[in-house]
């Protein structure tokens, strides 16, 4: 039996004819392409000018939630830390002082919280996870920005204004 590591392969090339040596049906080719695609519609979108529409499932930028008096409703349980697959949410609980019972429901609130988004892959387990519906994936967009820093939301970025502002 012979192997097949000591056989070789020979091409043969067909010779080319005047016009093949010239390019002139590859250019031509080449062309037709460039002005078909000259007279469709262009599929770019002049943004910010132009918006995009999104889809109704659409998942955009997370917003911490308050409640009908104003309250943030996140009660700092870490649910939609822990159900975050990318690990993005990062929290810390603090405790309510004396005399501030009477004010809020819950005896814990959430002193830090940030989204990382440069991790975020939106799928919206957070918002699944969280039992006082606290976190929403309603808002635009995520903008552009030129430091990875800026991608850190905490609350000042992401708890909506109160309702009487």
């Amino acid at each position: 039996m012979e192997s097949l590591t000591n056989k070789k392969k020979v091409l043969e090339a067909k010779p080319l004819n005047f016009w093949e040596r010239a390019y002139l049906p590859a250019i031509a080719q080449g062309l037709s392409i460039t002005i078909k695609h000259f007279f469709k519609k262009p599929v770019t979108i002049r943004y910010p000018e132009e918006k995009r529409e999104f889809s109704e499932n659409y998942r955009g930028l997370h917003s911490l939630k308050r409640d009908e008096e104003g309250r943030e409703r996140c009660t700092a349980c870490g649910l939609c830390a822990l159900s975050c697959p990318a690990e993005a949410i990062t929290m810390i609980a603090g405790e309510r002082q004396p005399g501030e019972e009477k004010l809020y429901r819950e005896e814990k609130y959430a002193a830090v919280y940030e989204i990382n988004m440069l991790r975020c892959i939106f799928c919206g387990l957070c918002e699944e996870a969280c039992p006082k519906e606290a976190i929403y994936l309603d808002g635009d967009i995520v903008p552009s920005d030129f430091l990875r820093k800026d991608f850190i939301y905490g609350k000042d970025k992401l708890v909506e204004a109160p309702l009487n502002q």
